[in-house]
C-alpha cells in the first residue's frame, strides 16, 4: 500500500473525537480510514522511504519477546546440559552478533538462538529475535554459510518484513473494524480477525520480492563483515537441494512436497536476479576497507563434529524402523517399507505410495480410566472393542464406523510413570484398508515400555568429521550409514554434493554415526 506522505514524529499525535450518528454517511467512514492510513507511516530503516506501518517499534520488540516465548516453549534450545553441545549455540550468538553490528538497526538488541529441533530451518521474529536449528547447520559447509542464513534473518527484520506484512493484513481489515462499530453483528467477526492477524502473517511466509531484498541484504552483511558474498548463493543451493529431494520423497509418500526457499523455480546458480542482487550487494557494501575472513570451513566443520543429528533423545529416536522415546517410555516398531517420520506432535508412518498412514499421540492419562474410555470419547466405534492386552500393557481397538479407520489405545507403564497412547491407522480407500490391516494390527502389538536395554539403542546419531581418500566413494560409505535405503543421497546433501558428485582426496566430510 502506498503511503504519500507521512506526518513527522515531531507533529505528535493527534487525538480524533468523532461524534457519530447512529447512521454515518459513507463519506465519513471513508475520511476514517483515510486519516487512519496516512497516520500510520514511518521511515523504513533499510530504504529511507515511507512505509504503511499499524506496529510500532515498541510494539514489534513486544511481540517479539511475546512470541519468543511460545518458540522456546514448543521447541527446546539446544544447549549442554546433556554434553550436547560444546559451545555450538555460542558459536552461533557470536556470528550473529557480528552480523547484526553492521546491520541498518544495529541498535536493536538481536537475540539469537540454536533450536533443538532436526528441521531444516531458520526464522526471525519482530525485534530481532532469531532462530536457527541444528538441523540446518547439519548441511552448511563453512562458517560463511551459516553467516548467510543469518544474515537473510536479518535482513528480513531491518527491512521490518514482519510488521510490515501485518500491517497490510490489518489494513485489509480496516474497512470491517470500523463497519463493526457501526453494524454490531459484524463485531465479532472483526475481534476475532484482529486476534489472529500477526500470527497468519508470521506464519504466512513472505513473497519473492521480500525474500530477494532479506538475500540482497543478507548478502550486504556479508560484505561488511568480510564473508564472501557467494555464500548466499550457496546457501540457497542447499536448500533447493533440500526442495529437490524432499519432492522425489513426497512423490513416494503421495503428499505435497516442502517448500524450503520455496520462490525460485531453477536452481539459484541459474537464476539472474538472484545474482543481481547478490552483485549488487557485494558492491554497495565493499567501498570500505574490510578485512576478509574467508568462509571459515575448517572453524565450522570443527564446531560441528559431535553434534546431534536428526532426532534427539528427548524427541524418541529412530532406529530403522523401531522408535525409541526414553522420555515417555515407549518402545514400537513399524513395517520395514513404510517410511517413518517423527514430528513434534506425532509419530507417522506412510505406506509405499501413501496408501495408508499410521499416526501415534500421546494422549491424556486419567487415572482410573481404561483405554477403551479413550476409544469411546475419541472415535464412533463400529462393533467390538477388543481389549486384549498388549505385551502386558491394558489396550483397545477398533475400527471406526463409516470410515477405513482403525483405532487403538494403549496405556503404557515405565516405572512410576503412566502415559495413554493412541494409534490410528487409515488407508485412503476400502480396498487399501483391507490390504493394510495386517500392518495397523501388528504395529500396535509392537508397542511396549521402553526397558534399560533399549538404553544404548536410543542414543542420537552425531556427525563426525573424516578426511576423504582417493578410494573414498558415498556408496561404500552409505553401507556402513545408519541412514537407511537413502543413505547415499543424504550423506551426498550433507556435503553440498547431491545429487550426483563424490568426494575429492583430502576433503573433510561429514558422515553420520
Amino acid at each position: 500500500m502506498f503511503c504519500a506522505t507521512c506526518p513527522s514524529a515531531a507533529a505528535g499525535t493527534a487525538k480524533i473525537v468523532i461524534l457519530m450518528s447512529s447512521r454515518p454517511s459513507p463519506r465519513l467512514v471513508a475520511a476514517i480510514v483515510a486519516i487512519f492510513l496516512t497516520a500510520s507511516c514511518a521511515q523504513n530503516p533499510v530504504t529511507g522511504k515511507s512505509d504503511f506501518v499499524i506496529v510500532s517499534e515498541e510494539q514489534e520488540l513486544r511481540m517479539g519477546r511475546a512470541y519468543d516465548q511460545q518458540v522456546k516453549k514448543d521447541s527446546p534450545v539446544y544447549d549442554n546440559k546433556n554434553g550436547d553441545d560444546p559451545g555450538l549455540a555460542a558459536y552461533v550468538e557470536g556470528i550473529g552478533q557480528k552480523l547484526a553490528r553492521h546491520s541498518h538497526r544495529s541498535a536493536l538488541d538481536y537475540r539469537f538462538t540454536l533450536l533443538d529441533s532436526p528441521d531444516v530451518n531458520a526464522f526471525a521474529l519482530p525485534g530481532g529475535f532469531i532462530y536457527v536449528t541444528r538441523g540446518i547447520l547439519a548441511y552448511l559447509n563453512s562458517e560463511a554459510e551459516l553467516a548467510a542464513v543469518i544474515g537473510h534473518e536479518i535482513g528480513h527484520v531491518t527491512a521490518r518484513h514482519s510488521v510490515r506484512q501485518i500491517s497490510a493484513e490489518q489494513g485489509a481489515n480496516v474497512g470491517l473494524t470500523i463497519a463493526s462499530l457501526f453494524i454490531p453483528g459484524l463485531r465479532n467477526q472483526a475481534v476475532g480477525n484482529l486476534s489472529n492477524i500477526a500470527t497468519g502473517a508470521l506464519l504466512s511466509g513472505y513473497g519473492r520480492e521480500h525474500e530477494l531484498e532479506a538475500d540482497r541484504l543478507g548478502a550486504e552483511y556479508l560484505a561488511r563483515t568480510g564473508y564472501p558474498t557467494q555464500a548466499m548463493i550457496n546457501v540457497i543451493g542447499v536448500l533447493k537441494n533440500q526442495e529437490t529431494f524432499d519432492a522425489q520423497l513426497a512423490r513416494e509418500e503421495n503428499r505435497p512436497p516442502r517448500a524450503y526457499h520455496g520462490l525460485f523455480a531453477s536452481h539459484p546458480d541459474n537464476d539472474t536476479r538472484l545474482k543481481e542482487v547478490v552483485g549488487e550487494a557485494s558492491r554497495a557494501a565493499s567501498s570500505g576497507a574490510v578485512v576478509s575472513t574467508g568462509d571459515n570451513r575448517d572453524a565450522f566443520l570443527s564446531k560441528l563434529d559431535g553434534t546431534v543429528f536428526a532426532d534427539n533423545a528427548s524427541q524418541g529416536v529412530l532406529r530403522g524402523n523401531t522408535f525409541f522415546h526414553p522420555e515417555l517410555g515407549l518402545v514400537m516398531r513399524f513395517a520395514g517399507d513404510w517410511r517413518v517420520q517423527n514430528r513434534p506432535d506425532r509419530l507417522r508412518a506412510v505406506a509405499p505410495g501413501g496408501e495408508a498412514t499410521i499416526e501415534v499421540l500421546l494422549e491424556k492419562y486419567v487415572d482410573g480410566s481404561l483405554p477403551q474410555d479413550v476409544l469411546k470419547r475419541k472415535i464412533d466405534v463400529d462393533g467390538e472393542i477388543d481389549i486384549s492386552p498388549v505385551n502386558g500393557h491394558p489396550a483397545a481397538i477398533a475400527n471406526v464406523r463409516g470410515a477405513n479407520v482403525r483405532a487403538g489405545s494403549i496405556y503404557v507403564s515405565s516405572g512410576a510413570q503412566g502415559k495413554a497412547f493412541v494409534l490410528v491407522g487409515q488407508a485412503r480407500s476400502a480396498e487399501l484398508f483391507r490390504r493394510h490391516l495386517h500392518a495397523f494390527n501388528s504395529t500396535f502389538q509392537t508397542m511396549r515400555a521402553f526397558a534399560e536395554v533399549d538404553r544404548k539403542d536410543s542414543q542420537p546419531l552425531r556427525i563426525r568429521i573424516i578426511r576423504a581418500t582417493a578410494a573414498t566413494r558415498y556408496a561404500e560409505l552409505a553401507k556402513s550409514s545408519p541412514l537407511g535405503n537413502r543413505a547415499q543421497s543424504q550423506l551426498r546433501l550433507l556435503n553440498a554434493q547431491y545429487p550426483a558428485g563424490e568426494p575429492v582426496p583430502g576433503q573433510k566430510l561429514k558422515v553420520i554415526e
